[in-house]
């Protein structure tokens, strides 16, 4: 009886997903992993293995990677301090080498190797292969709230361009990318940019359908404090209206920058879920109910069924 029931559960969920299969076959998500999902061989497996799943299914995925907790307990063996402001890391000439240690070799590397042992075709790049990612030093800027005067980041990049067809090649050939937001100015000065916003530059540039971002936290927080205060679907308004009231935790700001950035550059849904949620990646993609917060420019453009309860 048990076998019958599993079988049963397990047509009933194929035929549940069949319809977005079919929707997301050939097209492109931006997947954003921070570096806490790395920590550790089984957590990276876990997420390697449902990227797999999506890529068997016809979904062309392009997974950018942080390494946030790394680079600083790296640091911190080195005995070198860490700064942030505002969420953003400030990357001294030390912490840069910490950085390109952690990204380009540390995390890539660990990335590529789930991938091979899953027989997911996957090449790790940075934003310096091939021109990727075009960029220069950020220069001392005023932060709010931040009473010091002028926040020089270091050697901190902002981006000037994104050379998508880097990544279209790859993708064409079956391939998945696996990116380190590490880049350079023009004149090879290696740069550290935040992941979310490497992430939404490529989604924009690529057109592509979806941006996912994984977390720590559920989604997007009604209340920052409050875990129970998951808010289902929100727009960039009602984005706003949380960070003015400052709803948004510091490391959730450069994440509604970049949400904001990518749905101004044409993505039409951004995704934010929990990686601490088994499967939350597949149940954001292959349910109607999803995990997380999705993001829109406006809900007036959302279906019923997404405004649905726990849509």
């Amino acid at each position: 009886m048990d076998t019958l029931k599993n079988r049963d559960i397990v047509v009933a969920a194929l035929k549940h997903a069949a319809p977005y299969v079919r929707l997301y076959k050939g097209k492109t998500f931006v997947l954003k992993a921070g570096g806490e999902i790395f920590a550790s061989v089984d957590s990276t497996r876990a997420l390697v293995e449902q990227i797999a799943i999506l890529h068997q299914v016809g979904i062309r995925v392009v997974l950018v990677h942080g390494g946030g907790p790394q680079s600083t307990k790296l640091a911190e063996a080195l005995g070198l301090p860490t700064q942030f402001v505002q969420g953003r890391r400030v990357t001294d000439e030390h912490a840069l080498e910490v950085a390109a240690m952690v990204l380009n070799g540390q995390i890539n590397t660990r990335i590529l190797a789930a991938c091979r042992d899953l027989e997911l075709p996957a090449v790790g790049i940075s934003g310096v292969d091939a021109g990727l990612i075009r960029a220069h030093k950020r220069p001392p800027v005023e932060v709010a709230g931040h009473d010091a005067g002028p926040v020089d980041y270091g050697y901190v990049g902002d981006i000037d361009s994104v050379d998508a067809e880097v990544l279209r090649t790859q993708l064409a050939s079956g391939l998945m990318p696996v990116i380190s937001p590490l880049s350079a100015d023009r004149g090879g000065t290696l740069l550290n940019i935040n992941a979310d916003t490497v992430a939404a530059a490529i989604a924009a540039e690529l057109g592509a359908e979806k941006l996912i971002l994984t977390t720590g936290a559920p989604g997007i927080l009604e209340e920052r404090d409050d875990p129970r205060s998951v808010v289902s679907y929100i727009d960039l308004d009602g984005l706003r209206r949380l960070r003015d009231r400052g709803a948004l935790a510091e490391g959730m700001l450069p994440k509604a920058a970049a949400i904001e950035a990518a749905i101004n550059g044409g993505v039409p849904r951004v995704h934010v879920i929990s990686y601490k949620l088994p499967d939350s990646l597949l149940l954001e993609v292959f349910t109607n109910e999803g995990t997380g917060t999705l993001v829109v420019e406006n809900i007036a453009t959302l279906t019923p069924a997404e405004q649905a309860p726990g849509g």
